[in-house]
């Protein structure tokens, strides 16, 4: 609701002639935006398939089925009401169907969200410096940049709990009397071992990891892109900045479905820094929802035709 109530507060007080002249600028262009994002899905499916090695050695899940269950795992944390968690539980239900086990793939999954905290840290970083070097010094950059610094512990904190803190096994320990499974038991100590070999795997971390900060990087292509096509250029560390800090505040608020209101608000906010109107911004939004809707949707479309298959099925079922 709180998301819903700061997005119409935007469009109440937005020039609806001007928001729609410049969406008219760019016309179908806008379409280029599809194919691109599949640069993004092939870097992220690209880290996990490292990730995925150890635990395929027949390559059942070979990269473009990985590269399709990146996209709908992406479809439905950005679609979706699911909290942003969603979308890597059905990632190990289809990575089930190619028979591999579970919970070593659970524990890629983790890792890879792990590594994403981490990759969304330093490209805020990045996007924080860019912004103190494009405006005026003043307290205001200062504070963010100390706020970006101090978060570091976040990333930090949950990869040394995972690593040594066994937390899986002490979480089932917690819920056990209430929950009364003895069985989990097993599953949450397995679970943990396999987090802490892929732990050990560093280069696998650091190939994944580099990968994604890759991936997000690369989509600060789009805003450029974008406000090209609404005949406002801006140079590519400027995409930088409004990419980044939305991505970061969009993450923070992963509670909000689908990030609405609050991408939409970040956007308008950092604009306004940085010589960008309203009317822009919330363009530049609606064409990175209309991106995100017709790549989305024909995901978890797919999905779903093969879980209905799946379900009429006589011999596979899981």
């Amino acid at each position: 609701m709180f998301g819903l109530a700061l997005l119409v507060a935007l469009f109440a007080r937005v020039d609806y002639v001007a928001l729609l002249r410049i969406a008219d600028l760019a016309g179908w262009a806008l379409l280029w935006l599809i194919p691109y994002r599949a640069l993004y899905f092939f870097l992220y499916s690209l880290g996990w398939l490292r990730l995925l090695q150890p635990y395929d050695p027949q390559h059942r899940a070979p990269l473009g089925y990985v590269f399709w269950v990146t996209s709908v795992r992406e479809a439905i944390d950005r679609l979706l009401p699911v909290a942003s968690i969603g979308g890597g539980i059905v990632g190990v239900r289809l990575l089930r169907w190619r028979g591999l086990s579970a919970i070593p793939v659970s524990a890629t999954v983790i890792i890879e969200i792990l590594l994403t905290l981490a990759a969304l840290y330093l490209f805020a970083v990045l996007g924080v410096i860019l912004l103190t070097g494009v405006s005026v010094p003043g307290a205001t950059d200062r504070r963010m940049l100390v706020a970006v610094l101090l978060s570091v512990v976040i990333p930090v904190l949950t990869g040394c709990l995972l690593r040594y803190g066994s937390v899986f096994e002490r979480l089932e320990a917690f819920l056990r009397p209430w929950v009364g499974v003895p069985a989990m038991s097993r599953g949450a100590i397995t679970l943990d071992y396999e987090l802490r070999a892929c732990f050990r795997r560093y280069e696998s971390l650091l190939f994944a990891g580099s990968l994604q900060l890759l991936a997000l990087i690369s989509t600060s292509f789009e805003i450029w892109f974008v406000l090209r096509l609404f005949q406002h250029p801006v140079n590519f560390s400027t995409a930088v900045i409004l990419e980044s800090l939305t991505q970061a505040i969009r993450h923070l608020a992963f509670v909000v479905p689908a990030g609405v209101g609050v991408q939409e608000a970040s956007l308008v906010v950092l604009g306004h820094a940085l010589g960008i109107s309203s009317e822009l911004a919330l363009a530049v939004s609606l064409a990175k929802r209309i991106r995100e809707l017709l790549c989305g949707l024909p995901a978890l479309l797919s999905w779903q035709f093969l879980e209905m298959r799946r379900l009429h099925s006589p011999i596979a079922k899981s």
